[in-house]
C-alpha cells in the first residue's frame, strides 16, 4: 500500500469511526448531489453513500478513479473539524471578504485540497490573477471532485461549486476566465488546503 492509500484509509478510518460516535451513518449507495439541510446540531447533514472521485497523490500523480465513502458528519461535528470563518463558508453557502485569504499563487507547484475532507480540487498550476480577491482557477484538476448547482441567491444568477467529497461549498463559477476555457473558478481561501508538491 503506497503512501497516499495509506493516509486516505487512515483518515476515512478516522472519519468513520467520528461518524459513528456522533451517530452519522456512512453506508454505500445515494445520488452524487448532496441536499443543503440545516439541521440539529447532532443531526447528520446530507446524504450518505458513495462516490467516485479522482484521487491525487501529494506529488501531482492522477492515482485513477476510485469509490470513496461520501464525509457526512453533524453540524456539531463540522463545528470542531472547521474553524469558525471556514464553517460560516462551506457549511452555511457563506462567502469571505475578499482579499482577506490566502492561497493568492503560491510561490511553488502543488495542488489545492478541500479543507473539510482533503479531496483534491486544484492544481496550482491553474491558479490566475483575477484582482477580485479570491482565489482563481480557470479550470479544476477533476471535474468528477466537484459538484455544480444552480444559486440564485441575492437575485443573481450564478453556478455554485461544492465539494464532492463533502458537499461542503467551495465558491463560483464564471464565464470570465482566461484561455484555454474561459473559466474562473473563484473559491474562498478558507475552503482550500494548499498542499506543496512532494518529489520522489
Amino acid at each position: 500500500m503506497s503512501r497516499i492509500d495509506e493516509t486516505l484509509a487512515m483518515d476515512r478510518r478516522r472519519f468513520l469511526r467520528a461518524a459513528v460516535a456522533g451517530g452519522a451513518l456512512l453506508v454505500a449507495g445515494g445520488s452524487l448531489a448532496i441536499p443543503r439541510l440545516f439541521a440539529a446540531d447532532n443531526t447528520p447533514v446530507g446524504k450518505p453513500g458513495n462516490v467516485l472521485l479522482e484521487i491525487f497523490a501529494d506529488d501531482g500523480r492522477d492515482l485513477g478513479p476510485r469509490q470513496v465513502p461520501r464525509l457526512v458528519l453533524s453540524d456539531a461535528q463540522w463545528r470542531q473539524r472547521l474553524s469558525p470563518a471556514a464553517f460560516e463558508v462551506m457549511r452555511r453557502d457563506g462567502t469571505e471578504r475578499a482579499f482577506s485569504g490566502e492561497h493568492e499563487k503560491p510561490a511553488h507547484a502543488g495542488l489545492f485540497r478541500c479543507a473539510a475532507c482533503a479531496t483534491a480540487l486544484y492544481d496550482a498550476a491553474t491558479e490566475f490573477d483575477s484582482g477580485t480577491g479570491w482565489p482563481s482557477f480557470w479550470q479544476p484538476i477533476a471535474a468528477r471532485n466537484l459538484i455544480q448547482n444552480r444559486d440564485n441567491s441575492f437575485g443573481m444568477d450564478r453556478t455554485a461549486i461544492s465539494c464532492a467529497g463533502c458537499g461542503s461549498h467551495l465558491g463560483h463559477v464564471f464565464d470570465d476566465g482566461p484561455q484555454p476555457t474561459g473559466l474562473r473558478y473563484c473559491m474562498n481561501s478558507v475552503a482550500l488546503r494548499f498542499v506543496a508538491r512532494t518529489t520522489g
